[in-house]
């Protein structure tokens, strides 16, 4: 794919293209859903840049930047599935398989082993790049909602929202995991006491 002009003027309208050419108005689920999971891929290389930026070069700091390389690299693909509209194919076009979900799934089971188990809810924040992944894992909750309320409405592949979810749980643990490897700290939730309604 070769972008040789930023600025088409044919969005000016309100309007825009799926992939397949069918114009949408730009408001409408199926581009709000691939717009959060940009604005998702964007955060994440948020976290990337903070890792990046913190350079210990540890162990841990390394195998961060290669998953979320990969996240980005699939949120990508997860973004041209939605920009694509039903029943159309194109080739060499992206997949979600099972296999993503899967490799999520091995990425906590990873980081679980060095984590202790939770006994209360964690406030997001400690470290720049925990607090980040924090922030991403959000994000993507809200995209996987807009992937569900869409595909209530029009087909969505069924391992697209499987490696949403999963990739919200991989998020959390990898917040949890950095605050551990860089030895942050864990704020936990305090319950108040003695709160009485007025």
């Amino acid at each position: 794919m070769r972008i040789t002009k930023v600025y088409t003027r044919t969005g000016d309208a309100g309007q825009t293209r799926l992939a397949g050419g069918q114009q949408v108005w730009k408001d409408c689920l199926r581009v709000e859903a691939y717009g959060t999971v940009d604005e998702l891929n964007a955060s994440v290389g948020l976290v990337r840049a903070m890792n990046a930026e913190a350079g210990s070069g540890s162990a841990a700091s390394t195998q961060l930047e290669a998953d979320l390389r990969w996240v980005q690299n699939k949120l990508f693909d997860v973004g041209s599935i939605l920009a694509t509209a039903p029943g159309q194919t194109f080739p060499n076009m992206p997949e979600v398989t099972a296999k993503d979900v899967t490799k999520l799934e091995e990425m906590i089971d990873r980081c679980q082993e060095e984590l202790a188990p939770l006994k209360e809810f964690i406030l997001p924040g400690g470290g720049k790049v925990s607090a980040t992944l924090h922030q991403a894992r959000t994000i993507c909750r809200r995209a996987e909602r807009i992937c569900i309320r869409l595909s209530r409405e029009e087909p969505v592949a069924a391992e697209l929202n499987k490696y949403l979810n999963r990739l919200s749980d991989a998020l959390f643990v990898l917040a949890r995991w950095v605050s551990k490897t860089q030895g942050e700290p864990e704020f936990l939730w305090q319950r108040e006491s003695g709160a009485t309604a007025e």
